[in-house]
């Protein structure tokens, strides 16, 4: 894969034309490889937004083995981190036998940064993308509770989620932090929702 930056509308039509018609195969290597169903749609999900982050920098020449190397690495990573105590299962601090850095008041200023940075790329997206995106990762309701909330079916949640995240990520890496009007038409061809 080449390190260069990738036009949004090829990003978008290899994703279309590439990527979205190996979901069948995709979804029974995650129903295979994952014991929790009700984390798979969440795990696609997460597995979309960094396929699309990662071809920013370049296509993969070879769709198939990229997008399934990627699910595996998505679901190493997610068993690690179901490895780590969860700092709400430790009741005292000091058992977990580790040392606490001080934050220097950089790393504060550098958070609150970053903070409102987030904002800002929430507060530009559509209402409906950004309902989503605030049900699902900040207040981490399931795909399920997030539809009834908003009165709308999973898939239409998923796919506000999709265009959402997808913004949000452009945003934070310092574009417009739009949805991209190509993605929007062909989504609009495809069925997908709008705001």
């Amino acid at each position: 894969m080449a390190n260069v930056d990738v036009d949004a509308h090829e990003i978008d039509r290899w994703f279309t034309q590439d990527v979205l018609p190996l979901e069948p195969a995709l979804m029974r290597f995650l129903r295979r490889n994952w014991r929790n169903e009700s984390d798979l749609a969440d795990l696609r999900q997460e597995l979309y937004v960094r396929l699309y982050e990662s071809a920013r920098t370049g296509l993969p020449a070879q769709t198939q083995a990229f997008v399934f190397r990627a699910a595996r690495n998505l679901l190493i990573n997610h068993v690690r981190r179901s490895r780590i105590v969860s700092i709400e299962a430790v009741a005292d601090l000091d058992a977990l036998n580790v040392a606490i850095d001080t934050i220097t008041p950089e790393q504060e200023a550098s958070a609150r940064d970053d903070i409102r940075q987030l904002q800002e790329g929430l507060d530009r997206l559509p209402p409906r993308c950004r309902e989503a995106v605030v049900l699902r990762r900040i207040e981490g309701l399931s795909q399920r509770d997030c539809a009834a909330r908003m009165g709308v079916a999973e898939d239409t949640v998923e796919k506000h989620m999709m265009y959402g995240m997808k913004a949000l990520i452009d945003y934070m890496l310092g574009g417009s932090g739009r949805i991209q009007r190509g993605a929007a038409v062909q989504g609009k061809r495809q069925g997908l929702p709008r705001d």
